[in-house]
């Protein structure tokens, strides 16, 4: 049979990643027969050198899934009081009918040496305002939740790319082989569509975040097939031999990269059982530290999330609002005094565990979601007010701590009244350039070739937002 040049290749390079899994497994002991050329194939989870020195080595994103308010957590508007029932001046369209202007129904208070604003209902979290750089000039595209949450998470509102989690661990590789190096946590859940936004999308299989249900607190509910409930240790290290040999069969005559991360998977999923089980487990925490965090499973996933930065995870998304999003279209002072009271302690108290643990120069912390609201009342269908506020892509907050960001900082400004970005507007793309800044990267550079193109997580635009780093670029 004639073979051009291309199909020897692909050939020759099937068998790759299943050598890799021999190689795993000759390691465990497993094997009675390694394969010694599998220890020149190339872990694409190895540990890389970024572009430069970074500040921070992993990143940890507190992601308050349907938009919090700015004018109601980081960003005040004295004006709204003062025109509080009026029409004001001027108005963006949005998706629903809004009325007169809508003064929060929570107090702002400046913190530390920096003077922060920062509302009552994240008091907590402010203790550590000179540790925060609050963007208060953030824009998204649209005020619809599906495209902004992938714009937030993956750099594009319209189709399929990967998240920044996976460009992370693509440019970074993850520190412990023995655990996944993007995690997303996620209580009870998300609708199996908002999975895009932790996904690898183009990028290979292997640097896809591992989403974990944080509801529950066994460690076989929060992994499923843990641990196998019928075989040993010896009998799995048999079973994926024969595996091997039956991946090696089916990959002879084709070349699919689904297949490589497949075993790559594999891998990674035999090597957890040893290690997850340790560091998914609270009860290895002080009774100090627990208390630090609070009860509730958003103060036990951020714990679970420390722990896991600590052990070498490279990027940890926390996801916030599933079940009560901060869609708050009516009753805004209840509904986001509820969601920031799950959030303010545990936030607060990371911060505090990462300076004592000395994790905190270099592990970034990010707060945020997909866009803000309006600062005028919600309108219902009867011309009422619902006492909420509508979707604004126009203007919005997001916060970053640590890993070589300037504390005590306020970067940009919305209008008076908090209806868009008016001075230093900041695109998504411009936070994300900064975040791969702090992480030793060129984010023109970062690229990864696809269908004839080196696309990258900021397409063709983003600036690194200088103000808000502790050691500016030379």
């Amino acid at each position: 049979m004639f073979l051009n040049r291309r199909d020897m290749l692909c050939r020759a390079g099937a068998g790759l990643g299943w050598l890799g899994l021999s190689s795993l497994m000759a390691e465990q002991g497993l094997l009675s027969a390694p394969v010694h050329a599998a220890a020149e194939v190339k872990n694409p989870l190895a540990p890389k050198p970024p572009h430069f020195t970074p500040t921070a080595k992993r990143v940890i994103h507190f992601f308050c899934n349907g938009g919090p308010s700015h004018v109601d957590t980081f960003d005040p508007k004295p004006a709204l009081a003062k025109y509080a029932g009026q029409t004001l001046p001027e108005t963006l369209l949005t998706e629903r009918k809004t009325g007169a202007a809508f003064p929060s129904p929570f107090k702002f208070q400046k913190y530390g040496e920096s003077g922060l604003e920062i509302s009552e209902i994240f008091s907590r979290t402010a203790q550590h305002a000179d540790s925060i750089a609050v963007i208060r000039s953030m824009y998204a595209q649209v005020p619809n939740h599906e495209p902004s949450l992938m714009l937030m998470n993956c750099g594009d509102s319209v189709q399929a790319r990967p998240s920044v989690g996976a460009w992370a661990l693509y440019g970074l590789g993850a520190e412990n082989q023995n655990l996944p190096g993007f995690i997303a946590m996620c209580p009870g859940g998300l609708p199996i569509k908002d999975s895009e936004n932790w996904q690898a999308a183009f990028l290979p299989g292997a640097y896809q975040g591992t989403y974990i249900d944080s509801n529950h607190e066994q460690l076989d509910k929060l992994i499923e097939n843990i641990a196998h409930p019928h075989v040993t240790s010896a009998m799995q290290g048999r079973q994926l031999e024969l595996l091997q040999k039956l991946n090696a069969s089916h990959r002879a005559g084709r070349l699919d990269p689904r297949l490589e991360s497949r075993i790559q998977a594999f891998e990674l999923a035999f090597r957890m059982q040893a290690e997850a089980a340790e560091a998914f487990d609270l009860s290895r925490e002080t009774k100090e530290t627990r208390e630090l965090y609070g009860n509730g499973v958003h103060a036990r996933q951020t714990l679970i999330a420390r722990r896991l930065l600590e052990r070498g995870v490279r990027y940890v998304q926390l996801w916030h609002g599933a079940g009560q999003p901060w869609d708050n279209h009516d009753n805004i002072e209840g509904n986001h005094r509820k969601l920031a009271g799950e959030l303010d302690q545990p936030i607060a108290a990371l911060l505090t565990d990462l300076k004592r643990l000395g994790m905190f120069e270099d592990t970034l912390v990010i707060w945020g979601g997909e866009f803000g609201r309006t600062p005028t009342v919600e309108l219902g269908g009867d011309g009422k007010s619902k006492l909420g506020r509508d979707h604004n892509h126009y203007g919005f907050s997001v916060w970053l701590a640590g890993g070589g960001v300037k504390g005590g900082t306020v970067y940009g400004a919305t209008d008076e009244f908090g209806f868009q970005a008016a001075e230093n507007p900041t695109s998504v793309h411009d936070l994300h350039a900064t975040i791969l800044h702090l992480l030793g990267f060129d984010h023109e550079r970062l690229t990864y070739r696809y269908a004839g193109r080196d696309f990258r997580l900021t397409d063709v635009s983003g600036r690194v937002i200088q103000e808000i780093l502790a050691k500016p670029i030379a």
